[in-house]
């Protein structure tokens, strides 16, 4: 979909609006144009009962929406602006009954607030992380050959198995000595150890980055168990093919990659910084744990994201 707002039939966009985000939108609607009413309004697109919706905020959803070529923007700015104005139906009949000023509305508005705060401080620390050279580019390329010049495709058995910790030593013994996965699924069943099974196909990228090393090690027909708190997973390689991708297909995905990094690090030392500033102080059941979870707390939010994708050429 290119557009998640709500869809367009008005049954259906009255049940996605919610009456929380019709309030949010109305509140920042009116805080904004409150903001520019002294510099010169921006353009407005249309009112509803006199209340002004601007192309900037039409702009604005069209900028977060995924896969909108040059060519659609103009049909999918269309849509955006009618669902714009349900929200502002909406809202405006939030605030008409007073929900507001629900206790839990209030709450939840208070909550979205400063995490738009949060956010934009967020990248505006993370702004100056700048490009990575070319230099630093086919450094990367050069010292992670699993992911770019011995690419391959991987097809997956998995399995995922329940069993208490003390089985987890038998079952890595019985997997060590079956013949194939065959013999080692009729282990399970002997045992009456219950488990489903799954098969996959990924790319390299889409292995996570501390496992990748092992994949790629690995041969036709090998397998690994790791232990999962409620039992273990076996994955069997049963194939894999070659599919290398070079310096130049890689270079994009890298370089987001690279800059992805670095403003980790900016905001993971920034972050620890206003802990490290700020009267932090716990209370009631959470006092307890406070001393173990800050340390994990200093982190940068989970949507920074690392993960090298899009480097394989198109099929």
């Amino acid at each position: 979909m290119e557009s998640s707002i709500c869809s367009t039939g008005p049954a259906s966009g009255w049940r996605r609006v919610g009456v929380l985000a019709a309030a949010c939108m109305a509140l920042l609607t009116t805080a904004c144009e409150e903001k520019r009413a002294g510099n010169g309004a921006a353009p407005v697109a249309a009112t509803v009962n006199n209340a002004p919706i601007t192309e900037e905020q039409i702009d604005l959803v069209l900028q977060q929406q995924r896969g909108v070529t040059p060519q659609r923007a103009e049909i999918v700015s269309r849509q955006i602006l009618q669902r714009l104005i349900d929200q502002e139906l909406a809202a405006q009949k939030a605030i008409d009954l007073k929900l507001d000023r629900q206790p839990r509305v209030m709450l939840q508005l208070e909550m979205a607030k400063r995490e738009l705060l949060s956010r934009a401080y967020l990248e505006s620390i993370a702004a100056p992380a700048g490009k990575p050279s070319p230099e630093e580019v086919a450094k990367y390329y050069e010292a992670t050959p699993a992911l770019f010049k011995e690419r391959r495709i991987y097809s997956l058995q998995e399995l995922s198995i329940e069993a208490n910790p003390e089985q987890i030593a038998p079952l890595r013994q019985a997997l060590e000595s079956a013949k194939n996965i065959g013999e080692f699924v009729e282990y399970l069943k002997t045992n009456d150890l219950r488990f489903t099974a799954n098969q996959a196909v990924r790319a390299a990228e889409q292995l996570p980055l501390s496992s990748l090393g092992t994949f790629s090690a690995m041969k036709d027909g090998q397998s690994i168990l790791s232990q999962k708190p409620t039992g273990a997973q076996v994955v069997v390689l049963a194939g894999s093919r070659s599919q290398p991708v070079t310096l130049e297909q890689a270079t994009p995905a890298i370089e987001q990659f690279l800059s992805n990094e670095r403003k980790r690090e900016i905001l993971t030392k920034d972050v620890k910084a206003l802990r490290a500033a700020a009267a932090i102080q716990y209370a009631g059941k959470y006092a307890g744990a406070a001393a173990s979870d800050a340390e994990a707390a200093a982190s940068v939010p989970a949507d920074a994201g690392s993960g090298v994708d899009g480097i394989a050429p198109k099929q």
